[in-house]
């Protein structure tokens, strides 16, 4: 039988990447036959060169659905079953905590470098779906952006929809951060963790745990997530802990998203931070304008020349960082400057937030904080210093803690919309007879005499405005314009910072 083959050679890919010793091969494998309901089974030869995990699992699933194990041949469905299928192979999290510390004590790299690798083979990030990622970088006045189309997570069929709604919320896990996860089934409506592990450890005298992201939009892209499922607040602890993850893991940046609605994160409800081993743009940026904060004269500090606006801070005294952060949050909480339209807070609703990044430039430490705020108006329902209307053709969505750093995750329709318009551009077709374009009829109007399109060079063309209009979704977002009287405001800013 063809699905013994296929067992045959998926235990032994798990062999291959060390997710089991061959004394488990016996084991793992009837584990397997029981979850695909199979007798009498034979081992077979392995073919040679070896198969993708990809079609391993494609195959898996086939036999699994075609055999009534699962429901529906719906991409929530196999993704349920096949990691529950690829759990098979991961040890239990006690084990994988203590060779994470033995890795550790040699050089956090190298424990990072094992539990990254592990997060890969066992298909919790399903590096097959990441390389179709669509990804290119745009130059700008502000350094070289990165842009990405995100294909990597995929859409809910109809019917899952309809099958998660009537699921009944259980509360366990809380949300799709909590420890919780760890082993969890899933279910239409949440997804399946039974290949996830996670290492726990102190962060700044509280439980943190490090997991990866299943997307990894860059290198290595990791979460600290707190243990408690408590929700996003910036603090003055928040920089203590960016500060202590560095000093923990010194080849990672380590940065939080904002704690308000519009400028924050996709999930407020549970505190956590995002890492990695990646250089964006803003970390290449240099300071525009040097400040001098008084009382910390030994810490270097600037305005970033970055789209949004951003002080950094350096030295090598942490305490003294923590210090001068929070002096800097505290002040940006509480200031209004009518002038440049920004409110503190209206009618009790409180505006001004931070996005803070760390990491670590040779031996000194060294913060990011990004000025929010999360004001709108009747023109920007969806805030003033967010993309405006005339970008959301390309962006809508928040600006995170991702694009902030200089990194578009842009959403999965421009990959066929871009198709769409290279041909109507080609055919010399109006953009508003095609319903899946007509949004960018406008956005076409303000570059198409710029060019002579060809078939060789559209798509490039196209790729490259979407490119431009990101860098304006960022200035849009910044709540200081990077202009005389941008930066004036800006430096009123500081200066209240130094009064206070």
């Amino acid at each position: 039988m063809e699905i013994f083959r296929t067992v045959t050679e998926l235990v032994h890919y798990a062999l291959e990447r060390g997710l089991i010793e061959k004394e488990d091969r016996i084991y793992c494998t009837n584990r397997l036959l029981e979850m695909l309901r199979l007798g009498n089974y034979t081992e077979t030869e392995i073919p040679s060169p070896a198969r993708e995990l990809e079609e391993l699992l494609r195959e898996i699933d086939d036999y699994a659905y075609e055999n009534g194990i699962i429901p529906e041949n719906t991409v929530t469905y196999r993704d349920l079953f096949d990691t529950d299928v690829m759990g098979i192979f991961v040890d239990r999290p006690s084990n994988i905590q203590a060779k994470f510390r033995d890795l550790y004590s040699i050089s956090p790299k190298n424990a990072t470098d094992w539990f990254y690798r592990l997060a890969c083979d066992s298909d919790y990030i399903r590096t097959y779906r990441i390389k179709k990622d669509v990804k290119w970088v745009t130059d700008s006045e502000y350094g070289k952006i990165d842009i990405t189309i995100n294909l990597s997570k995929p859409e809910k069929d109809p019917k899952d929809i309809a099958a998660a709604k009537l699921v009944k919320a259980s509360g366990y896990p809380k949300c799709a951060l909590c420890r919780e996860n760890e082993g969890y089934a899933g279910s239409v409506s949440s997804a399946a963790r039974q290949n996830i592990r996670v290492f726990s450890f102190d962060m700044a005298g509280t439980e943190w745990f490090l997991q990866y992201s299943p997307y990894v939009y860059y290198n290595e892209h990791c979460i600290a997530v707190n243990r408690s499922h408590v929700p996003m607040k910036i603090d003055r602890s928040t920089f203590e802990k960016l500060l202590c993850f560095i000093e923990k893991f010194p080849h990672y940046f380590i940065g939080s998203n904002a704690d308000l609605p519009i400028v924050g994160g996709s999930i407020l409800s549970h505190d956590h931070m995002q890492g990695g081993r990646y250089t964006f743009a803003m970390e290449r940026a240099p300071i525009e304008k040097p400040l001098t904060f008084r009382g910390y004269e030994g810490v270097t500090a600037g305005i970033v020349k970055w789209p949004m606006s951003a002080i950094r801070i350096s030295g090598k005294s942490k305490d003294e960082l923590v210090s001068l952060a929070d002096k800097i949050l505290r002040t940006w909480r509480g200031y209004s400057d009518p002038d440049a339209f920004i409110f503190a807070e209206t009618d009790g609703e409180p505006h001004n937030t931070i996005t803070p990044i760390a990491r670590r430039r040779g031996d000194d430490f060294e913060l990011d904080l990004v000025l929010r705020n999360n004001i709108t108006t009747e023109e920007h329902p969806l805030g003033v210093f967010h993309p405006h209307k005339e970008l959301h053709n390309i962006k809508k969505e928040n600006i995170g803690l991702i694009e902030v750093m200089g990194l578009a995750v842009l959403p999965s329709r421009l990959k066929s919309e871009i198709a769409y318009m290279k041909a109507a551009i080609l055919d010399h077709v109006d953009f508003n007879s095609i319903e899946n374009i007509k949004k960018h009829r406008d956005w076409f109007e303000t570059f198409k005499d710029k060019y002579d399109f060809t078939e060789e060079n559209t798509e490039s063309i196209i790729m490259e405005e979407i490119g431009k209009t990101f860098v304006r979704v960022l200035e849009d977002a910044g709540v200081y314009k990077c202009t005389p009287a941008g930066r004036a405001a800006f430096l009123r800013f500081t200066d209240k910072v130094n009064s206070d």
